[in-house]
């Protein structure tokens, strides 16, 4: 099919879509009506469970024991039921009645448990110097304290938060359809509170809409009010006693100051007893547009917001700097091996924080700020693994790696069925029910800006995806995937590695399978990759080493049938355990030492080996795993060839925008539109200053980029490019 649609074809398109669709779906082709359940039997997958090994103590007693099989309620469908009282009247007057009764906590001891807290105890103590306290008695500071808190916060008002929460459900439900929220995890939010700490809810913004989403399903829970941080200088000052009244948090002038003046230590000190930030007015432009949108149109959407696990912080402050281990820079990891110096991959995590540095941040010790840095981490893991996969991401996914062409309906949904069911086998939700037909055509309706509906005389229809930016488009939605099967994706991408100088890339399968890979082999490929790609994307527990990733995605590979483990011939099979010698070590040690594990000091037998399993699947599936990545190794790779075209020296900026064109050019010559994406220009930059390829060097006008001694030469890019290309397979 032609790269370009005629504009007589787009315009004939634009003025028959309406009328069409319905006329092409209606056209049957046979296809059997499956439905689509997201779960697997029984119960629904649960995910984004606290750390295990940070905080063992909240993983078990903060989880519901039933979220499996518990539903999901509608945080805005309140009707007469949900009332004291009966009758016509109440029936239009719901919404109000069901806002007089919310309840409103009281916070009257706010500035009594403010001046408990550590840091205003250390300012009155004198541990930390300069700051309004110092010299001051406490009858002095606390008065300050209670001047700070009039700054920044009010009594909120009753009358105006149920107002104002009678206001929202009414909007809300002109927006959506439903609000949907898991009992199970609201659950054990609730548990939460009957600790008696304060809550500190850190969100992971989906849409413009949250600022006013998030603190309503809060509040309609009996969760209280939720305390946001605001910017005074965009608020009017009428704007701002209003805001107070609703629990908003301003800053006293002066903890504006700078960060190492004296004069700010107590304002700053006050003010980080709990801050939530809230784009007001973004929130409010989006939520007039929708209406715009909506208004005299039935077509409302669902939304479902997602809580993970809570945990307790004080548990995480106190056993994360224990998993602290030596890090090294990818300077040090990676370079010598790209450059063909040193084969050995140094036993070592890589250090690598992408955390921008704000104000806050900065003033803490360095210690506190990576404890902040790795907490942010967890989080993101936590709060990625708990959102549903979506019917868009799942259909953008088989379009953009395994049908650019074009696919028969008929197949795509087979496929569609096949792929959200391995997702639900790897404990991740979906958030879509209903028949596969219908799935698909509502699925389908939402990417039809980037995709082509064609007719074929069979009765069945072909979808193509367009080229640009359809192409795009696709990739910026199939990512939403990628964490489901991001550890296959990166075992199959260290095989396609350790195979690339073995047999062509283009040799049958069969001719891969004969290949024996060990274990060690196995492991020195998937650590390389794991260093080359940055943390946002793999998003591994900070507490985790690398090797019990490598462990994981080798365990995921055997699990999904990709792999079979092979006994090398003369070889003690793995399985003979009663063949195993005690160490001299074991055998000299006291019957009550216990200092270190038995399983240690036992005589391991010889690496295991692997083979491609030959099952008729293993190559479409591998294939398809291995795509899931070559958006970003793309574009690293591209990146690498950009070193000897782009203009050095330049700003971060400035050079990002220079790759980005290029990569835009690249898409335009060779259809490789899923590379063309600022992102990942912005990813690739930013991994080959930790590599050493690119160097920040200060200049009156700013911070430049240069390319570093080491990568001047065209050669030793040739090899950072040749490194690169060994994980993509075409």
């Amino acid at each position: 099919m032609d790269t370009t649609v005629k504009s007589s074809a787009q315009t004939q398109e634009r003025s028959n879509h309406n009328g069409q669709e319905t006329s092409l779906w209606s056209s049957g082709f046979g296809m059997k009506m499956e439905a689509i359940i997201p779960f697997l039997g029984k119960y629904r997958p649960f995910m984004g469970r606290c750390c295990q090994t940070c905080t063992p103590k909240s993983w078990e007693s903060l989880f519901h024991r039933s979220i499996m099989d518990l539903g999901f309620c509608n945080v805005i469908l309140v009707k007469e039921e949900n009332t004291r009282f009966r009758g016509w009247l109440v029936r239009r007057l719901c919404y109000f009645l069901w806002s007089l009764e919310q309840h409103i906590p009281t916070s009257s001891d706010a500035s009594q448990k403010i001046m408990e807290n550590t840091g205003v105890q250390n300012l009155l103590s004198g541990k930390i110097p300069g700051g309004a306290g110092e010299g001051q008695t406490p009858d002095l500071v606390k008065k300050e304290v209670q001047r700070i808190l009039g700054h920044i916060q009010s009594t909120p008002c009753p009358f105006l938060l149920r107002l104002c929460s009678w206001a929202l459900l009414w909007f809300l439900n002109r927006l959506f359809l439903n609000v949907q929220l898991h009992k199970g995890q609201m659950k054990m939010v609730h548990k939460a509170v009957q600790e008696g700490s304060p809550l500190v809810f850190l969100s992971t913004h989906k849409s413009l809409l949250d600022g006013f989403l998030l603190p309503f399903v809060l509040f309609s829970q009996g969760l209280g009010v939720v305390r946001v941080a605001l910017d005074p200088s965009t608020c009017s000052p009428a704007l701002r006693a209003l805001l107070r009244k609703l629990g908003g948090l301003f800053l006293p002038p002066e903890a504006n100051l700078s960060l190492d003046s004296s004069e700010g230590i107590l304002a700053r000190t006050v003010l980080r007893a709990d801050l939530a930030p809230l784009g007001l007015w973004t929130g409010a432009l989006a939520v007039f547009r929708r209406l715009c949108n909506c208004w005299g149109c039935n077509r409302r959407v669902c939304v479902r917001v997602h809580l993970a696990q809570p945990f307790s912080l004080q548990e995480y402050t106190i056993n994360a700097r224990s998993c602290w281990g030596s890090r090294q820079t990818l300077e040090h990891l990676l370079q010598p091996i790209v450059l063909g110096e040193c084969s050995v991959v140094p036993d070592t995590e890589k250090e690598q924080e992408w955390t921008p540095p704000t104000g806050l941040l900065l003033a803490l010790k360095e210690e506190d700020q990576l404890l902040v840095r790795r907490l942010s981490r967890h989080v993101l893991s936590a709060s990625v693994a708990s959102s549903a996969v979506m019917s868009t991401a799942i259909m953008a996914t088989l379009l953009l790696l395994k049908h650019q062409k074009g696919v028969l309906l008929s197949q795509l949904l087979g496929e569609f069925s096949w792929l959200t069911e391995e997702t639900l086998l790897r404990g991740f939700d979906v958030g879509f029910s209903g028949q596969l037909r219908c799935l698909a055509q509502h699925t389908l309706s939402l990417l039809r800006a980037h995709v082509v509906l064609l007719r074929v005389h069979q009765g069945d229809l072909v979808v193509v995806p367009r080229p640009d930016p359809g192409l795009t488009h696709l990739a910026r939605l199939s990512m939403e995937l990628l964490p489901t099967f991001l550890s296959e994706a990166v075992g199959a991408c260290a095989v396609r590695g350790l195979l690339v100088g073995r047999v062509p890339p283009e040799g049958p399968w069969e001719l891969q399978g004969i290949e024996l890979l060990s274990q060690n082999e196995l492991y020195r490929q998937i650590l390389l990759l794991l260093h080359l790609l940055p943390q946002d994307l793999l998003l591994p527990q900070p507490c985790q080493s690398s090797y019990c990733y490598c462990q994981e995605v080798l365990d995921r590979l055997i699990q999904c049938g990709l792999l079979v483990a092979e006994e090398t011939p003369g070889s003690r099979p793995v399985c003979d355990t009663g063949r195993q010698h005690l160490s001299a070590k074991l055998l000299w040690k006291p019957s009550g030492d216990f200092t270190d594990s038995e399983s240690d000091d036992f005589e391991e037998p010889g690496g295991r080996c692997f083979r491609l399993s030959q099952q008729s699947r293993c190559p479409d599936f591998f294939l398809f795993l291995c795509r899931l990545l070559s958006p970003i190794l793309k574009a690293f790779a591209q990146a690498a060839t950009f070193l000897h075209v782009g203009q050095l020296p330049d700003s971060e900026v400035g050079y990002s925008e220079q790759l980005f064109q290029f990569l835009q050019a690249c898409a335009q010559e060779e259809g490789l539109f899923e590379c063309a994406d600022p992102n990942l220009a912005i990813s690739a930059i930013w991994t080959f200053k930790d590599l050493g390829v690119l160097q920040q060097m200060p200049s009156p006008t700013g911070p430049q980029l240069h390319l570093s001694p080491t990568f001047a030469s065209r050669d030793n890019q040739d090899k950072l490019e040749q490194f690169i290309r060994q994980f993509i397979c075409s």
